[in-house]
């Protein structure tokens, strides 16, 4: 039975009588206020939150802890049931500095999706590089029990994993190790250059030019790879003329203008869209015209650049908002590491302008 009195519902201390239970707004609901309030025993409480269907719980009984639970807008101590089932509704994320990194950060808002949609939530340590923190955060995450962690990195590269992490369910996000028993989530950086290519080679160009990255990577070895399968799969016989190294900025594009102009190339693959802004910039000033004189492809779709170049940039995205929720579908799906497993996500093609038609496309 509720007691009230026509001056409120409260006692002294700021206390709500219920019967004989007294629930102090300063305090956190336990337990033990919704068994007094329902009239059961604690474990019968526990019970029927877990749902425990062989504790053949009266459903009136079910009834009465239902009511308790929701008058006393009791809410479970989250990181306690964590340590009874062994294993929580999180998912760990931990990065370098992909939080920091305008396009690459589509990792984390595609996790967070993705996690939120099967229930999870996502908690997320950008460690700048920090060890530090780095092993602040796993053990933060281990004490959580989060379901699995995610280690991600802003490129594509190898990566060192960290001990505490090789017997956890762990996926690597745009990154990979030399262990068989990880998992790894990576841009397909092969198909990636073929696409590129091909958006070329698709509008009648034969003398398409590839400007490579001087930084050993999976993305300098993969993209060339992809583009001289394009070559071939037309019957285009590779003409190593045609291939350029530069520093995979601005400048880097700025430099290499001249090569490619003397190279005689209609079309030109650019390893990332800032080399093909800064190619933009050097063709510019020679007077030549894009795509009317010279067709030219990035490749990220950063698109604070590629969108706002004049032409803009016709690209091939990384697809890091793809990387991001395939990786959460991963720690999901196996609950343990066993075997080789590198996912390949595909990297799309972005027409924009940067591209016109040469001779007769075939």
């Amino acid at each position: 039975m509720r007691v009230s009195a026509a001056r409120n519902d409260e006692g002294r201390d700021g206390e709500t009588v219920h019967g004989s239970v007294y629930t102090r707004h300063a305090r956190h609901v336990t337990l033990k206020d919704v068994a007094e309030l329902a009239g059961v025993s604690v474990s019968t409480v526990s019970l029927v939150m877990n749902d425990k269907k062989d504790a053949r719980i009266a459903v009136k009984t079910q009834e009465r802890v239902h009511r308790a639970i929701h008058e006393l807008q009791y809410r479970p101590n989250a990181l306690a049931q964590n340590l009874v089932t062994g294993s929580s509704k999180f998912i760990g994320l931990v990065t370098d500095s992909i939080a920091t990194t305008p396009f690459a950060g589509q990792i984390i808002h595609g996790a967070q999706d993705r996690a939120w949609k099967q229930g999870y939530v996502l908690l997320i340590v950008n460690t700048e590089g920090n060890e530090s923190i780095e092993r602040q955060a796993i053990r933060m995450f281990l004490e959580y029990k989060v379901h699995g962690i995610l280690y991600s990195t802003w490129y594509h590269h190898e990566i060192t994993l960290p001990e505490s992490l090789k017997d956890m369910n762990t996926v690597l996000v745009n990154c990979y190790a030399d262990d068989e028993n990880l998992t790894s989530v990576v841009p397909d950086e092969f198909n990636g250059g073929r696409t590129a290519a091909n958006m070329l080679l698709g509008q009648g160009h034969r003398r398409v030019a590839f400007i490579n990255t001087t930084v050993e990577s999976p993305a300098r070895a993969g993209r060339l790879a992809g583009y001289r399968h394009a070559l071939s799969e037309r019957g285009i016989e590779e003409d190593p003329s045609l291939i350029f190294e530069a520093e995979p900025t601005q400048e880097g594009g700025r430099t290499v203008a001249e090569s490619i102009c003397a190279s005689g190339a209609t079309g030109v693959c650019c390893h990332n869209d800032r080399v093909a802004m800064g190619l933009y910039d050097a063709l510019r000033n020679r007077g030549i015209s894009v795509p009317s004189d010279i067709s030219v492809v990035g490749f990220d779709d950063q698109e604070v650049i590629a969108a706002h170049m004049l032409p803009p940039l016709s690209t091939v995205a990384l697809p890091h908002y793809e990387l991001g929720a395939s990786g959460v579908d991963a720690v999901l799906s196996r609950p343990v590491n066993t075997g080789d497993h590198r996912i390949l996500i595909s990297c799309p093609a972005v027409y924009r302008a940067s591209v016109a038609m040469q001779g007769n496309a075939r």
